[in-house]
């Protein structure tokens, strides 16, 4: 086994060595990408998957933790910036397990379990300040829990409630937030955010609550309005919505007309974000309708009629005289009629409340390229704008076209660079595909060149080969008919280990220097037997 393992190394070195320096470097250099190849396979299946053990700890937790698993000797990565520790997957329950069973972690950062730790010697201002942490923490968890929040930081300045006052000072709340690389809160996420802080502290209002990121930009505004924080803002946004949107209507039409880059439009507006109510209320009545309801009175007098008399019975008059007193002559009749009619009334009753977002004037200029707008009026483009858009003189609106020449030096410049960009990248393209063919057709050429020369030279070696046995059984046939009959029986058996021996010496020289045997051979032919 030794002799076997001794002579196919003797046969490999000798090959190796009869290799020419291009064969040897493609050798070599295959031979150690191959061994690293299977390095990194066999160290990618023997390196475990990894998965979270604990996320967002503390410092403190952390030690705690990786001291705990360099005792136990589970092997553990560090991630998340210290806070995220991760260990094999196949131990991830067990290792918590363990480590729950050993109180870790055992620390908090806040949060309601700030007030398990009273006792009942807490004084009343220790026990609010508790109060007041546990809230700030909580509502910190909270925020952090919308998507795309890496961290918050909320405070709170909640201020002694006054007994003998009416008035009390407002509570107020302020956050600080870190969002995520990449993201960016919305309007939305930010009212979002100040009325769930405003909700969860009693007394807050949401225009008590202040919203900053990381970078130290304001996202609430100090305006309060019915509309809410940041209302200021929602109405700058839009109205730009509104001119951005009116502005690209124009746009696209003029561009139908002169051709893209022909015309500008700007466009202004007023409008009026004022929420009116109007309430109403309106009488009529329509005639030959039956009244609701209607009563009728008659009062009919018959008697004696009185005379004047100057007797003392009189009645004092206004100047202080006894008036004559009137006596019965002949007779006296008295005929009263009072009649009323209550009729049936329409009543209409109107509640009309004015949505905000109403146009109060709009104004709107254009600007046309002469050149483009030669043979067009530009009083036949105003019309078309005013028409399209509905401007409304009475109201105030504005519309100005103008024609001018346009600056077609920025766009020709542009124009000539992204030409010599596209020229650029076709031509680097074209070199990159040029030589990547050419190291292809490089090394295809070389691996082909030492494919024929391997095959020459293996044709070459089965040649001598197959010749150089044939010459040694000629050689052998002759020696054996001269050899007398008991001698060739009894060397027969040493003779083939000397043939095995020397045939296997001549397989190892031909494939050491088979060129070289090859010259050989062809002495041996052209030389003249005896």
């Amino acid at each position: 086994m030794q002799q076997r393992l001794t002579r196919y190394l003797t046969r490999a070195r000798d090959t190796f060595g009869g290799f020419t320096a291009g064969q040897k470097a493609v050798a070599v250099i295959g031979t150690a990408a191959l061994l690293i190849a299977v390095f990194m396979v066999f160290r990618w299946v023997s390196t475990p998957s990894y998965a979270p053990l604990y996320s967002n700890l503390s410092g403190t937790d952390a030690s705690a933790v990786i001291e705990e698993l360099d005792s136990q000797g589970v092997p553990y990565e560090i991630a998340g910036g210290g806070g995220t520790i991760m260990v094999p997957r196949s131990e991830v329950y067990s290792t918590r397990i363990t480590l729950s069973g050993k109180g870790l972690p055992a620390s908090t950062d806040g949060g309601y379990s700030l007030l398990d730790k009273q006792s009942l010697s807490t004084s009343e201002s220790q026990e609010q300040t508790n109060f007041k942490r546990a809230m700030e923490g909580e509502l910190a968890k909270t925020v952090e829990a919308i998507h795309g929040i890496d961290t918050a930081v909320v405070h709170l300045a909640i201020p002694e409630k006054q007994v003998f006052t009416d008035e009390q000072a407002p509570p107020t709340a302020s956050v600080l937030i870190d969002t995520e690389p990449g993201t960016s809160l919305d309007d939305g996420q930010v009212q979002a955010i100040v009325h769930l802080v405003a909700s969860s502290i009693d007394g807050l209002e949401p225009k008590n609550v202040t919203l900053t990121d990381a970078s130290g930009e304001l996202l609430t505004t100090d305006e309060s309005t019915d509309g809410g924080v940041g209302a200021a803002s929602a109405r700058s946004k839009q109205v730009a919505a509104f001119q951005d949107s009116m502005q690209a209507d124009i746009q696209a039409v003029l561009d139908r007309v002169l051709g893209p880059g022909n015309s500008t439009v700007t466009v202004t507006a007023d409008l009026d974000f004022d929420k009116a109510v109007t309430d109403s209320r309106t009488y009529g009545t329509q005639e030959n309708m039956p009244p609701l309801s209607e009563s009728t009175t008659n009062e009919t007098y018959a008697g004696p009629a009185g005379s004047m008399t100057d007797g003392a019975g009189g009645t004092v008059g206004p100047d202080g005289q006894m008036d004559p007193v009137t006596t019965g002559t002949g007779d006296s009749s008295y005929k009263n009629t009072s009649k009323t009619r209550d009729n049936a009334l329409d009543q209409t009753v109107e509640h009309r409340e004015k949505a905000p977002g109403s146009i109060n004037t709009l104004h709107i200029g254009a600007v046309l390229d002469s050149t483009a707008a030669a043979a067009i009026q530009p009083q036949v483009v105003k019309d078309l704008i005013s028409n399209a858009v509905g401007i409304n003189a009475q109201r105030g609106d504005t519309i100005d076209v103008t024609t001018m020449a346009f600056d077609r030096s920025a766009e020709e410049s542009a124009a000539a660079e992204l030409a010599a960009a596209k020229a650029a990248d076709a031509a680097a393209r074209r070199n990159n595909l040029l030589r990547n063919v050419g190291i292809a057709g490089g090394i295809a050429l070389m691996v082909l060149l030492a494919w024929l020369q391997a095959r020459r030279r293996a044709k070459v070696r089965d040649d001598a080969r197959a010749y150089l046995v044939e010459q040694l059984r000629t050689d052998a046939a002759s020696r054996t008919a001269q050899l007398e009959a008991p001698a060739l029986a009894a060397l027969e058996s040493s003779e083939k280990d000397e043939e095995e021996s020397m045939r296997e010496e001549l397989i190892a020289l031909v494939d050491r220097q088979p060129d070289d045997v090859a010259a050989l051979l062809r002495g041996w032919l052209v030389e003249p037997r005896p």
